[in-house]
């Protein structure tokens, strides 16, 4: 009897764990198909022009708190007051993506990172840097205004990018608050593959045992910190952290020596960009219904690494 009821038991966790990953692959195959430069009809806006302030503004009335006594969220390039001819979402205002935008006639670039590789974007953080000024006249040359947002779309309810992204796995029913993800339990090896599927990441970083089965899942887009991201997995316990970018002596070295003492916790590492670049596509699908008929379009920025 106990190994029929055993055996019940695992037919019944088998096929949960298929309904999850068959689930899961189909919300979010279903949002990869959305064609977000095709321009959707306005519910209130005709307008045939805005002004780059005006769509910050726009933007900005969703956010609660604003203004921000502190924030990056500032113009690193262009002027506020030129007319939108078409719009770019994207997480790095990079040399492609800003070439991008030209042959689309896009002179309006939402970037969620640093344009000028620091955290303010102080043009003189390395002095007489000849890759800003290349970049500087590029933006200038061809009129382009780069807008940083990152404060306030993190402030927005649910947060922007980590929105996008359970939507992009299509986890978005599996989310409790206070707990962190719950999903059917599934295996380290199959959460991974579903990840590069869905986020579109050729490789993955891993630290587990690929055969462990996970059910308690925190998902930390971007760059957290050693700091949050220990204290997370310190509070919630999850079966598994996923996170963007780390510090490889802090979480992975306390996710090595946790597992070392006895604790099965895993960790997959997406990257920076392919985590948290759902968050800036999903700007684009939240934003064009409210400016009409200005198209715009997400160009994701992509890795800069290769693997060999």
């Amino acid at each position: 009897m106990k190994n029929i009821v055993s055996t019940e038991v695992n037919k019944q966790q088998l096929l949960e764990r298929r309904k999850f990953i068959i689930t899961t692959v189909k919300a979010a195959t279903a949002l990869t198909c959305i064609n977000l430069p095709t321009v959707v009809k306005a519910s209130a806006n005709f307008n045939k022009y805005f002004t780059i302030q005006e769509v910050i503004n726009l933007i900005l009335k969703e956010i609660p708190g604003v203004p921000f006594t502190e924030t990056v969220d500032t113009i690193k390039s262009g002027s506020a007051n030129n007319k939108v001819t078409g719009i770019v979402t994207t997480m790095f205002a990079t040399v492609k993506v800003i070439e991008e935008a030209i042959k689309l006639n896009a002179n309006f670039i939402i970037a969620h990172e640093p344009t000028f590789y620091n955290h303010l974007d102080d043009v003189k953080w390395v002095e007489n840097n000849k890759v800003v000024a290349k970049k500087q006249e590029l933006l200038a040359k061809n009129n382009i205004t780069v807008w940083r947002f990152h404060d306030y779309w993190h402030a927005y309810k649910p947060d922007g990018i980590f929105n996008g992204v359970i939507k992009k796995v299509g986890w978005q029913n599996y989310l409790q608050p206070d707990k962190g993800i719950i999903i059917p339990a599934t295996s380290l090896k199959d959460i991974a593959l579903h990840l590069k599927v869905t986020l579109e990441i050729a490789q993955l970083r891993v630290i587990g045992d690929l055969s462990t089965s996970c059910k308690k899942i925190v998902l930390l887009p971007g760059a957290a910190g050693g700091e949050t991201q220990v204290s997370a997995a310190e509070k919630f316990t999850p079966d598994l952290l996923i996170v963007g970018e780390l510090q490889e002596w802090e979480t992975a070295e306390y996710i090595r020596d946790a597992r070392l003492f006895g604790n099965k916790i895993s960790l997959i590492v997406l990257g920076h960009s392919e985590s948290e670049e759902p968050g800036m596509e999903w700007l684009a699908e939240w934003l064009q219904p409210k400016i009409g008929v200005i198209k715009i379009n997400h160009i994701a920025s992509q890795s800069p690494f290769v693997w060999i």
